[in-house]
């Protein structure tokens, strides 16, 4: 401190008996967006499916397309955009090898290269095949065999999976369990159990769980610690965590051990028959095992299993049949409980393509609006507290007040960066946010989350700059941190910076000297007593 300042300062302390320092922070509200956002890892997904016997790449212009244009789906009335697609690989040409071949193997890496220049996320399923068997068995339109493999021969392609999923998590939003049964819908299967009236034992033994089991670890262990498995029953992720006896009692994720990589965070569920009967035509069925029968008659409580378990978990699927009319309805329906339902489970993603016969009634229903809006999170800044100067080398201390009026909350791992541009040159220094409530994955729906955080800035130019929050994607290392495509924007009007994947706080702040900055902040409780004086 110079000597001019050190008198300065002296004669100020003289004036006064005590000093309170002010930060001069300011509130600032903000105003809800009533926008269809098209954030990352959320909303209608498209789906890609090929043969590997006949491999389709992905193309980028088209998955762009379909990110930025809306587009209408097979048969629908409705328009929608996506930031997701669904890749389901059919293994037609290694049922009778337990080699992948290198080809198909580079074919999936050349997938998540389009899929990341596209700047969309992929979820992911392997299966068998995809062509039911028809005859004359009992379930009337699908026949043993099925034609998916041994449990050895599953095994031994998830092993040679591991590197390229290992190596690509910034473009997966997720895993299905698939690889079991006709479509990887782990139902009607030749080697894990059938429990269908097609010969089968009409229930899933032990041994039937223990393989299933087996391959879903094989599944978890493959996939990257920060992403999710999706089983496709909610009682096989119970049967997983605590064998074939798990009474359908078992206790739901809990909030203590949400997003900690442990098995029981990382398992979520894919419903493929969404409000399609009383149990999801038996996603909410009891499966039996050696001791207990298949039973269709428990799926209240697995229902609130999944409704409490999603709460932190990856939840998403499609509709599969109309039949269940006026219930897959919307509310305005008499009896219709989409939203509701939606909202209850927590879904992420939706099928755009199938069925449409359903989606369609959301449309003329007009609740679909809704629904697109609010997949997955939906995050509103309603206000915050910032800092009008700080000095060289301190801390920002901010307060940001986010409501997730979504149905859930971003279920991978974000990082919360606040960011300071100059007001005149436009250049940008981004530091992390440390403090309370920070984890967006914990901004759960329905819940006005708390941020109380600082970020510690650097040795940067002194003068004025804009303050903007960066919810930003660190997966692989970074690898797409900077990509406006992975960042999530929030749901308010006039903040978002398509470009940059910044959301304005329209606030700025001025960086100081460190003694000009005592000074900026003794003024305002001296002031006053002397004007009053």
């Amino acid at each position: 401190m110079n000597v001019l300042r050190c008198i300065l300062v002296c004669a100020l302390l003289v004036t006064v008996n005590i000093v309170t320092v002010n930060s001069g922070a300011v509130t600032i509200n903000y105003v809800e967006s009533d926008e269809d956002i098209t954030n990352p890892d959320r909303g209608f997904y498209y789906p890609y499916t090929t043969n590997t016997s006949s491999f389709t790449a992905l193309t980028e212009n088209e998955l762009v397309e379909r990110r930025i244009n809306a587009y209408t789906p097979f048969q629908a009335n409705y328009t929608v955009k996506s930031s997701i697609a669904l890749r389901h690989y059919v293994l037609d040409s290694f049922v009778n090898t337990n080699t992948l071949s290198d080809n198909f193997l580079d074919n999936v890496q050349a997938d998540f290269n389009t899929a990341r220049e596209a700047g969309v996320r992929l979820i992911i399923r392997f299966s068998y095949t995809i062509t039911p068997v028809a005859g004359d068995c009992a379930a009337g339109f699908i026949c043993p065999p099925y034609g998916d493999v041994s449990k050895q021969r599953v095994l031994a392609h998830i092993n040679q999976l591991v590197p390229v999923l290992q190596s690509n998590s910034d473009v997966i939003l997720g895993l299905q369990q698939g690889f079991i049964g006709t479509w990887g819908e782990n139902y009607y299967s030749d080697h894990f159990g059938d429990p269908s009236v097609n010969g089968g034992v009409g229930y899933l033994t032990n041994q039937n769980w223990e393989d299933r089991n087996e391959v879903n670890a094989a599944l978890l262990a493959a996939l990257p610690v920060s992403r999710m498995l999706q089983v496709r029953y909610p009682q096989s992720k119970q049967r997983f965590l605590f064998g074939p006896n798990a009474p359908l009692s078992t206790a739901p994720l809990s909030s203590s051990n949400a997003f900690d990589q442990s098995d029981i965070a990382r398992i979520g569920v894919h419903n493929d028959c969404f409000l399609a009967s009383q149990d999801d035509l038996g996603t909410f069925a009891d499966y039996g095992n050696n001791s207990s029968p298949v039973s269709q008659g428990n799926s209240a409580t697995l229902k609130e299993y999944l409704s409490r378990d999603s709460r932190f978990t990856l939840v998403g699927g499609e509709t599969c049949s109309d039949a269940y009319s006026p219930q897959n309805d919307c509310e305005s329906v008499a009896g219709g409980q989409v939203l509701a339902s939606l909202e209850r489970y927590h879904y992420t993603y939706l099928n755009s393509d199938y069925n449409n016969e359903v989606n369609n009634d959301w449309q003329t229903g007009g609740c679909l609006s809704d629904i697109k809006k609010r997949l997955g999170y939906r995050y509103v800044l309603r206000e915050a507290d910032a800092p009008s100067n700080v000095s060289l080398a301190g801390s920002v201390a901010v307060r940001l007040e986010i409501e997730n009026v979504g149905f859930a909350a971003a279920v991978n791992p974000r990082v919360l960066n606040l960011v300071l541009r100059h007001t005149v040159s436009n250049k940008y220094y981004s530091y992390p946010l440390v403090g309370a409530n920070v984890n967006a994955q914990k901004w759960l729906a329905g819940e006005v989350s708390s941020v109380s955080a600082r970020a510690v800035i650097g040795n940067i130019e002194l003068g004025e700059y804009e303050l903007l929050l960066h919810i930003a994607d660190p997966s692989a290392n970074g690898r797409v941190l900077e990509r406006p495509e992975y960042s999530i924007q929030l749901a308010n009007e006039n903040l978002w910076e398509p470009a940059s994947g910044f959301n304005k706080l329209n606030a700025t702040i001025k960086v100081v000297a460190e003694d000009d900055d005592f000074l900026l902040r003794l003024l305002p409780s001296i002031l006053p007593k002397r004007q009053a004086e």
